[in-house]
């Protein structure tokens, strides 16, 4: 976030990017065309968002600068297990003063990570999975009231056998796939 609750979605993957733009509450960088930091920087003058959240996790699929590449290739040849790039990425841009969220799924050691930057910018630091037995059901009874309708992030619904071959789907960022329903005893 940045200052006043501008919100700013950053990705490579066109259909995500272009749900954020329809949503229309966000701004877009799209991180395959231009350098976040930098562009984060220009956007605070360069005092850094507020806030920043890493929401992905190991999975990241950044590709142009070093440390993903290195990140990657390490994972190639079993010598890493993450790609804490956008972990890096969050604690660099983030302003002094600021909130990091890592709802991200790490799975093992990391490597290279600015804990310098993390501790001299005072950064508050935040990560765990969502606890969903907290939130489960104020959220369900906002949808059933109608307060509040997640369904436009859902590009997929299939039947439960139908699964394993969405994953891949999802997995591979193929088809527009965003976010798959899977239905049970059900014709899709």
């Amino acid at each position: 976030m940045l200052g006043a609750g501008r919100v700013i979605a950053i990705d490579g993957v066109a259909e995500r990017l272009a749900m954020a733009q329809e949503w229309g509450k966000a701004e877009i960088i799209d991180n395959s065309k231009e350098h976040v930091r930098e562009r984060l920087m220009e956007m605070t003058h360069g005092q850094g968002p507020d806030s920043c959240i890493d929401a992905v996790g190991t999975e990241a699929h950044s590709t142009g600068s070093i440390d993903a590449v290195v990140d990657r290739a390490k994972e190639a040849v079993k010598l890493g297990t993450d790609r804490p790039h956008v972990l890096r990425e969050t604690i660099l841009c983030c302003r002094k003063g600021g909130t990091l969220s890592v709802p991200g799924v790490y799975i093992g050691f990391l490597d290279k990570v600015p804990f310098g930057a993390l501790m001299n910018k005072g950064l508050t630091v935040k990560t765990g999975q969502t606890h969903v037995h907290r939130y489960l059901q104020p959220l369900l009874n906002r949808i059933q009231s109608r307060e509040i309708d997640p369904s436009f992030v859902v590009t997929h619904r299939v039947k439960l056998e139908d699964g394993p071959a969405m994953y891949k789907t999802f997995r591979d960022k193929e088809d527009g796939c965003i976010k798959v329903v899977l239905k049970p005893h059900a014709a899709a």
